[in-house]
């Protein structure tokens, strides 16, 4: 993707890295992953099961109190 306009980029403390979209994510091994969405929230904690996109693993589970 090449584009002369400034895109933005957000990194949410303990959570996801989120950059205007839409993007082309390529990956260490050379892999690339599209998204066509406006807002792209990218994996910063290494725990999504869709990796690099999040799927909001970085969310702690409360424990529920009876």
């Amino acid at each position: 993707m090449t584009s002369a306009r400034r895109r933005t980029v957000r990194v949410v403390r303990g959570g996801p890295v989120l950059v205007e979209g839409p993007v082309d994510i390529e990956l260490p091994d050379g892999t690339r992953v599209e998204s066509d969405r406006f807002m792209v929230a990218i994996c910063a904690c290494g725990r999504s099961k869709n990796y690099p996109l999040c799927d909001t693993s970085h969310r702690r589970r409360r424990r529920r109190t009876s």
